[in-house]
């Protein structure tokens, strides 16, 4: 004659449908209604979330309807909105500008030393250089870049930059670029002795870039040191590879060809 026992099932948990939802950021402190697990959201998936105590132990739950209580009241978890999307950035860590359309290249270059420097150039800062309609060339050394920089006839609107390898005092890099001083040319260089050495060795996972004796080629002794058994081409197609953005890069090799690509897209003074 009194129904059902008030006490029997489940009187934790009110009625369907009055059971707030609660985005599971976080760091929100809840606990499991069933086991009295009690923590703070550390990740939640598409059903289930997972708490780590003041203890550090972690356990996860499905995220079903009035599973948790929050502040002693139940609630239903649900997965948080996805956090929204921001500009996406290139490899050398610009903002990516969408729709891109060829443009007219600019008379303004940027010449390098050789293909491979080409090649990581193009691989990391590629998308800046067509957004400024800006060309790199290759050189093949800069033994000649005196008459290089007399025919490419720098000018207003028309000027030069040129990336040299091993742009260290007293080298032979270093006098052949003091000739070179023209206000629309600009000479920038790194201590590397080679544009792999511009790479991290922690993204080709080795220790260091090894030391070559002197009279060894550089680039022979290097693969020698490290064990590759491979062609300089086969090596140089490893090391690409493995570079994703400018975190893969020296910053004295990120300083040099921002520095270049400002330089030769600057406006000149009206």
């Amino acid at each position: 004659m009194y129904g059902r026992d008030v006490l029997a099932g489940d009187w934790r948990r009110p009625k369907k449908g009055t059971i707030p939802c609660v985005p599971a950021e976080v760091d929100l402190v809840v606990e499991d209604a069933d086991s009295g697990f009690c923590g703070a959201v550390v990740a939640c998936g598409k059903d289930a979330v997972t708490l780590e105590d003041r203890f550090g132990r972690r356990r996860v739950f499905p995220l079903a309807p009035a599973a948790f209580l929050l502040e002693g009241k139940p609630v239903t978890l649900v997965r948080p909105p996805a956090a929204p999307r921001g500009p996406r950035r290139s490899a050398s860590g610009s903002i990516v500008v969408e729709g891109l359309r060829a443009r007219v290249a600019r008379e303004s270059r940027i010449y390098v030393e050789g293909v491979h420097d080409a090649a990581l150039v193009e691989k990391v800062w590629g998308h800046d250089l067509r957004v400024e309609g800006v060309v790199v060339e290759y050189l093949e050394g800069i033994d000649d870049l005196p008459a290089v920089v007399e025919e490419f006839g720098p000018g207003p609107g028309r000027r030069l930059g040129v990336l040299v390898d091993h742009l260290v005092e007293g080298s032979k890099e270093s006098r052949i670029a003091a000739q070179v001083s023209s206000p629309y040319v600009l000479v920038v260089g790194h201590p590397f002795v080679d544009v792999w050495q511009a790479v991290k060795p922690s993204t080709l996972r080795i220790p260091a870039w090894p030391s070559v004796p002197k009279g060894v080629p550089w680039k022979e002794g290097v693969i020698e040191a490290l064990g590759w058994r491979v062609s300089p081409a086969e090596a140089w197609r490893r090391i690409l590879a493995a570079v994703t953005d400018y975190t893969d890069l020296e910053p004295e090799l990120l300083g040099r060809v921002e520095e270049l690509i400002d330089f030769v897209t600057a406006q000149e003074p009206s």
